[in-house]
């Protein structure tokens, strides 16, 4: 198992919501990731911790790896591989991606 892989599991581990994401929440740096931040506010995500995986060419190679999923932004709750911009877009229309978030107390300060 590869440091950056571990990294990867320890970060999903120990924090409910992780966004892994081009840019910080307060500097999208692509579109995709902007509109992931965008719909985790608008729900009204309080606990969320981001990576920029433009500081570290081997975690956003290695992230892709970890998920078998081949683009950035990618959501994490609970440890669970949840999705991209687009998945979440639908999961919140949906209503899902709310209750999961209310499953981990992402509301809560």
């Amino acid at each position: 198992m590869s440091e950056v892989q571990d990294f990867i599991r320890q970060t999903i581990t120990e924090h409910p919501v992780v966004l892994f994401m081009k840019g910080s929440a307060q500097f999208p740096q692509c579109g995709f990731s902007g509109r992931a931040v965008q719909i985790l506010r608008e729900l009204g995500v309080k606990k969320l911790v981001t990576v920029n995986v433009l500081e570290d060419a081997e975690v956003r190679d290695g992230i892709k790896q970890f998920s078998n999923w081949p683009t950035i932004p990618q959501l994490y709750i609970n440890g669970e591989f949840l999705g991209g911009a687009d998945i979440m877009a639908e999961m919140a229309a949906s209503g899902e991606l709310k209750t999961a978030l209310e499953a981990v107390g992402a509301f809560n300060d």
